[in-house]
C-alpha cells in the first residue's frame, strides 16, 4: 500500500482535530455569564435580532458561535444615582423584553437551570439578566425584590462605585482613606440574607477584598464572581488572587473568565493608556459625539486599528488564565463570562461570540477531558444556578 505524504498526513490529522472540537463545542450548553450589549442598545439602538457589522453579540453569530445562553449585563454608571439609577436599569430590561417580545422563536427569558436546559432544547437562545452594580437597588430591599422578579438571576454587589453598604475594589484600591467604611455594613449582610432567600446569585467581580470575604463569611449559598481574571497572572484590582480563588472553591463558587485585554494582560495597560494620551484631541470629540466614552473608544480603536491591533494579547494568555485558575482550584469552579461589548479590546482571535470555538480547540491541545471542558463552558454555570434557585 503506498504511504500517504507526510504532509498530507498532518493535515488529515488536523481536519479530525478541528471537527472533534468543533463536535465537543456543539455538544455543549455554552454559557457566557457577562456581556454588555444591552448597555449599549440604549445609545445605538441596535437590532441584535438580525446580524450586526459592529459589537461582539447578535443572536446570529450566536448561532454560529454555539452561544446557548447569555447572561445579559443591565448597568449604568455612577452618575445615576438614587432616583435614576433603579430606572434606567428597568429601561434596559424593558430592551430585553422588547427583543424576546419581536423574536419569540428565537429568544426566550430564562430564571433557572431547567427553564435553561428546556430553552436549549426547544432551539431558543436563553437570556437571563445581571444587574452589575449595587447602586441600581438605591439601598432598598423592595427594589432587590422587584428585579427579581423581572428575572435577576445575579446581583453585581458593586461596581467600581462603592455603595453605602459595600465597598468596591477600585475604591478600595485609589480611594481607600476617603472611604466611610470598608467591606459590608451590617445592612449589606441584609441584603446578602435576602438575596440568599430568593435565589438570587451574589457577583463577587467588583466589589473589595474585604467585602468578598464579608460575603463568604455571611452567605448560606456558593456564589460567583461573573467576569474576573487571576491576579497572580495580571495585579489588576479586578482580578482574583490566589486565597479568593481558593476561597470561592471552598464556597462551591465558579470564577467566570473575562476576555478584557486589560484584565488578561499585564502590559496592555500602559499601551492603551499612550494610545489614548496620542489622539485625546479626537477622543474627546467623539465622546461628544457619541455621548459615551466606552462607545468613543471602540469607535477610536477602529479607526486606528493598525495601531490598536498589535495591542491586543494573544489568544493563548486568555487560556492561560483559565488553566491557571483549573489547575488552581479545579475545573468545577471556572466558566466563560466574557465582557463582550463593553470593552474597546480583547485577545487576538477574540473577535465576537462566533469565535467561542476556539477555546474549545485550545483546551483540548492542553488534553483536557470533553467532560471538563462541558462543565467550562456551561455546566458549573447550570450548577450555581440550580443551587441558588433550587430549580
Amino acid at each position: 500500500m503506498k504511504k500517504l505524504p507526510f504532509i498530507l498526513l498532518l493535515l488529515l490529522c488536523l481536519k479530525s482535530y478541528a471537527q472533534s472540537a468543533m463536535e465537543i463545542h456543539q455538544r455543549a450548553i455554552l454559557v457566557d455569564t457577562h456581556n454588555d450589549v444591552l448597555s449599549n442598545e440604549q445609545i445605538n439602538h441596535l437590532d441584535i435580532g438580525k446580524l450586526q457589522t459592529e459589537g461582539q453579540l447578535d443572536l446570529v453569530r450566536a448561532k454560529q458561535g454555539g452561544l446557548d445562553a447569555q447572561v445579559f449585563s443591565i448597568w449604568c454608571g455612577p452618575q445615576y444615582g438614587k432616583g435614576t439609577a433603579f430606572r434606567f436599569a428597568n429601561r434596559e430590561i424593558d430592551s430585553l423584553y422588547a427583543l424576546i417580545k419581536r423574536y419569540p422563536d428565537k429568544i426566550t427569558l430564562v430564571r433557572n437551570s431547567a427553564e435553561l436546559k428546556k430553552a436549549v432544547a426547544d432551539h431558543k437562545f436563553a437570556a437571563l439578566i445581571g444587574v452589575e452594580g449595587g447602586h441600581m437597588i438605591e439601598d432598598r430591599m423592595d427594589y432587590i425584590d422587584s428585579l427579581h422578579n423581572r428575572g435577576m438571576c445575579y446581583l453585581t454587589l458593586t461596581w467600581n462605585n462603592s455603595t453605602s453598604w459595600a465597598t468596591s475594589a477600585y475604591e478600595e484600591r485609589f480611594k481607600h482613606d476617603s472611604l466611610t467604611h470598608h467591606g459590608l455594613t451590617e445592612y449589606g449582610k441584609q441584603i446578602v440574607h435576602h438575596l440568599n432567600d430568593l435565589g438570587v446569585m451574589i457577583d463577587l467581580s467588583h466589589p473589595s477584598e474585604q467585602t468578598f470575604y464579608d460575603v463568604l463569611a455571611t452567605t448560606n449559598k456558593p456564589v460567583i464572581a461573573s467576569h474576573s481574571c487571576a491576579y497572580a497572572l495580571n495585579p489588576h484590582q479586578r482580578n482574583l488572587k490566589d486565597a479568593q480563588l481558593k476561597a470561592l472553591a471552598k464556597n462551591g463558587g465558579v470564577v467566570f473568565v473575562n476576555f478584557y485585554s486589560g484584565f488578561v494582560d499585564s502590559t496592555y495597560q500602559k499601551k492603551a493608556t499612550e494610545f489614548r494620551h496620542r489622539h485625546r484631541a479626537e477622543l474627546d470629540s467623539l465622546i461628544k459625539i457619541y455621548k459615551d466614552e466606552d462607545l468613543a473608544t471602540d469607535r477610536l480603536y477602529a479607526v486606528y486599528k493598525a495601531e490598536s491591533e498589535p495591542m491586543r494579547p494573544p489568544l493563548s494568555l486568555l487560556i492561560k488564565h483559565i488553566d491557571y485558575i483549573v489547575k488552581l482550584i479545579g475545573a468545577d469552579h471556572v466558566g466563560i463570562g466574557s465582557d463582550f461589548d463593553g470593552a474597546e479590546s480583547y485577545p487576538k482571535g477574540m473577535d465576537d461570540v462566533t469565535d467561542y470555538p476556539k477555546i474549545t480547540a485550545e483546551l483540548l491541545k492542553l488534553n483536557y477531558s470533553e467532560k471538563d471542558i462541558d462543565k467550562i463552558l456551561g455546566g458549573n454555570f447550570l450548577r450555581m444556578l440550580k443551587a441558588n434557585t433550587g430549580k
